[in-house]
C-alpha cells in the first residue's frame, strides 16, 4: 500500500500580536502545502496491528486516516452515547454467549460490570468496552486515534496486551495512533510507523509466525467452576456459594477434587498473563 498525506496552510490576517511574534523570531506565516508523506510504502497485511507513533504535530493521525481510507471495512472505535442507559450486554449487537466471551477477552471479566451502563464505568473500563463494541460490529479493521492517551500508563499497557491477543485470536486488523511508545512491548505491532516533525516517517515491519485466527463465538464458552467459589461463563466470573458434605454453607470454596486447598484465587478480570478466555 502506498500512502500520501498533506494539508494546506490556511490564510491568516497579520494582527498586532502576530506581528510581535514574527518580528521577535524572524518568521512569517506558513503558506502553501505541508507534505507529510509522498507515496509512503506501508507493508500492511490483513489482521495486522499498525501503530503510528510520534509527537504531537508529526502527522501520525493524518497518515493513519489516509491508510484507513484505502482499507476495506475500516471503522473508527465507537464512542458510547452518554445518554444511553442500557447495560453493556444489551448494547453489544451479538448473541449473549458471544458478548460474554468478547467482553472477557477485552478485560471486562467481572459479572457485576456487565449490568452497568457505559457512563457508570471507569475510564479504563469504558475504553475496554469501546474495544469490545468495535469488535462486535465485525469490521475488518478498527481505527483508534489517540490510543490509550487518556489512561494511566499501567492500564494503557494492559489494554495494549489485550488488543494484541484479540488481534491474534480473531484476525481483526487495528490501526492505532499515539504519542506514547511505552505500549509497544505489550502491543507488539506488526507494522510500526514512526512519524517525525522534521523528517519523513520511518516504517518497519515485524514478521512473526501468527497463530491461526478464530472468531469469538459461542463455541468458545466453557462453563467452569473454580476452587475459589467463582463460576465462569465464557470467561465472565462471579462469586458463588456452595454447600459442603455436611450441608453447612461455605463461601469461597468448591468441592473440586483436582484443585488443592492451597490453590491461589483466579482473578475476576482478564489481565495480562491471566486471561480466562484464551
Amino acid at each position: 500500500m502506498e500512502v500520501s498525506a498533506s494539508y494546506e496552510f490556511l490564510p491568516k490576517t497579520r494582527t498586532l500580536n502576530a506581528a510581535v511574534v514574527m518580528d521577535h523570531f524572524g518568521i512569517r506565516f506558513e503558506t502553501g502545502q505541508h507534505l507529510l508523506a509522498d507515496r509512503l510504502e506501508l507493508p500492511i497485511r490483513d489482521g495486522d496491528i499498525v501503530a503510528f507513533i510520534g509527537e504531537s504535530g508529526s502527522g501520525k493521525s493524518s497518515l493513519m486516516r489516509a491508510a484507513a481510507a484505502q482499507l476495506p471495512e475500516a471503522r473508527s472505535l465507537p464512542i458510547p452515547d452518554a445518554t444511553d442507559d442500557r447495560t453493556l450486554v444489551d448494547i453489544l449487537p451479538t448473541p449473549i454467549e458471544t458478548s460474554l466471551s468478547l467482553l472477557a477477552s477485552c478485560g471486562l471479566g467481572e459479572a457485576r460490570l456487565l449490568l452497568r451502563s457505559p457512563r457508570e464505568l471507569s475510564d479504563g473500563q469504558r475504553y475496554r468496552f469501546q474495544l469490545a463494541w468495535g469488535v462486535a460490529l465485525s469490521p475488518r479493521w478498527l481505527v483508534a486515534d489517540e490510543f490509550t492517551a487518556a489512561l494511566d500508563r499501567t492500564l494503557a499497557r494492559t489494554i495494549s496486551f489485550s488488543l494484541r491477543k484479540l488481534a491474534t485470536r480473531t484476525g481483526l486488523g487495528f490501526l492505532v495512533a499515539t504519542t506514547h511508545d511505552d505500549i509497544l512491548e505489550d502491543l507488539q505491532p506488526d507494522v510500526l510507523v514512526r512519524c517525525q516533525v522534521d523528517g519523513p516517517p520511518v516504517v518497519t515491519r515485524r514478521d512473526v509466525k501468527k497463530k491461526t485466527s478464530a472468531s469469538i463465538t459461542s463455541s468458545n464458552l466453557r462453563p467452569d467452576r473454580y476452587a475459589t467459589g467463582r463460576t465462569s461463563l465464557g470467561g465472565i466470573t462471579g462469586v458463588t456459594t456452595c454447600r459442603s458434605s455436611d450441608s453447612s454453607p461455605c463461601s469461597g470454596t468448591s468441592n473440586v477434587p483436582s484443585a488443592s486447598a492451597s490453590s491461589p484465587p483466579r482473578p475476576a478480570a482478564c489481565v495480562p498473563g491471566h486471561a480466562t478466555s484464551d
